[in-house]
């Protein structure tokens, strides 16, 4: 009995000092983590849309986009597709992106990723459509490949049921993932309003695809599920219902952050978004990349806008 007894009380305190130092590397690790986050320096991109109504209003010509983004002080852009739809249409899609290829070298920025915008819905229901969306995101795929980007942001619009939505998305992600795969380019699927904003949808087709080239764009803004009517763009009638959760989420699969702003109060902070809450969702996720200044507002003219985002990020970066 005295054995036994010995024996018991021997295997209890083995596993009392198991579970004490298990406890103290896990203290470590996180304070080791937090410190390492403390002292991060984050890398970051100016987004196209950011300057949409100076080149929309003729102000600004697009392709001095990596121009002004260099005087703006910052070494990598993001592309937006749509904001060259005349000259596409005018020289074409390749000219287009050696123009793109030729004026970055020249202002020696780098290119993060492309957005892509209004190269069809893949997640048509239609399969007739979603395959031609699939075959035109294929030339923005090799377009990144030939800027040297990591990435290309896409839409997930397609059908209001979710069921179909989910199915329609899952095909249309994995098959254009597969060619870009060969490519060694990413496809993020940005929360940009509908069921791309409800990561409680979104997220287990990424996993369901389940390849390291197809992630999120993971926004801070950009929550609408809902719209009053069918239209992409109407007013909105519903939002997630807690957009730094579903921040969180999006962030377990990001390769690319937009840090969007809308306006601000004067201290600089944004009046509609918590930017040091977003900032601690990304930090605690361990995220590497670029984020993208997104400056999407009137208040302020666009630069200024671009320069207060700016500064708000460095801010909570540390």
């Amino acid at each position: 009995m005295r054995r036994i007894h010995f024996f018991v009380m021997t295997l209890v305190l083995t596993l009392l000092m198991g579970c004490q130092d298990q406890k103290k590397d896990t203290e470590m690790t996180k304070d080791k983590q937090e410190e390492t986050n403390k002292g991060k320096e984050y890398l970051y991109s100016l987004a196209q849309w950011s300057l949409h109504r100076e080149i929309e209003t003729g102000k600004l010509d697009p392709f001095d986009f990596p121009k002004t983004a260099k005087e703006l002080g910052f070494d990598a852009v993001e592309w937006v597709n749509q904001l060259y739809e005349p000259q596409i249409d005018s020289m074409g899609l390749d000219a287009v992106v050696e123009r793109w290829k030729e004026e970055s070298e020249k202002h020696d920025i780098t290119n993060v990723l492309i957005m892509v915008d209004h190269a069809g819905d893949l997640s048509d229901s239609d399969e007739d459509k979603r395959d031609a969306a699939i075959e035109m995101h294929k030339k923005y795929v090799d377009a990144a490949a030939y800027l040297g980007c990591h990435a290309i942001r896409v839409n997930t619009f397609g059908s209001y049921d979710p069921d179909e939505w989910t199915e329609t998305t899952y095909d249309g992600l994995k098959r254009l993932s597969e060619y870009a795969a060969t490519k060694n380019i990413s496809v993020l699927a940005e929360n940009h309003g509908w069921y791309s904003s409800d990561p409680r949808l979104l997220m287990p087709i990424i996993e369901k695809v389940n390849m390291p080239n197809c992630g999120t764009l993971a926004d801070f803004g950009n929550w609408c599920i809902k719209r009053v009517t069918n239209e992409k763009w109407s007013d909105c009638a519903e939002e997630y219902p807690d957009k730094y959760e579903g921040f969180t989420q999006l962030m377990k699969k990001a390769q690319a952050v937009s840090a969007k702003a809308y306006a601000f109060d004067e201290n600089g902070n944004e009046t509609t978004l918590d930017f040091e809450r977003f900032m601690k969702i990304v930090k605690e996720s361990n995220y590497d990349g670029y984020i993208s200044i997104e400056y999407e507002h009137e208040t302020l003219n666009e630069r200024e806008g671009i320069k207060s985002t700016l500064a708000l990020l460095k801010k909570h970066a540390n």
